[in-house]
């Protein structure tokens, strides 16, 4: 499965859960241990939580797909999903907020941006 394909299942299944504010940072240029970042919100804990199991469950039982490490499921408000050439960032509102990692990765293009430039 490319890379590409796997943020589109897991865009895909985050939104199935309701995640907000969905971005995908593709950092191909900028480091070497990964593809792509795909950031989203959770509004609670919970919601947070949820968006995990979706993206797990759909990507293992879909795609056969396991992540490598995952980090933060524990306490909720910060969980990272590490699957080599794509890392998942799912944040509750106010840790997004904290964390900017949008800005700390400001010169990265989005899929979305890539997307309009190739039309």
């Amino acid at each position: 499965m490319t890379p590409e394909a796997i943020v589109a299942a897991a865009n895909e299944y985050a939104s199935d859960v309701k995640a907000v504010d969905l971005v995908t940072l593709d950092l191909r240029e900028y480091i070497s241990y990964t593809d792509y970042f795909l950031i989203c919100t959770g509004r609670s804990d919970r919601q947070v939580k949820a968006i995990h199991d979706r993206i797990a469950e759909g990507l293992k039982h879909e795609h056969q797909l396991l992540p490598v490490h995952v980090d933060g499921a524990a306490s909720s408000q910060w969980i990272l999903m590490d699957y080599g050439d794509v890392v998942i960032h799912i944040f509750t509102q106010e840790m997004r907020e904290y964390y900017q990692l949008e800005r700390l990765w400001g010169e990265a293009p989005t899929l979305a941006d890539l997307s309009a430039s190739e039309a």
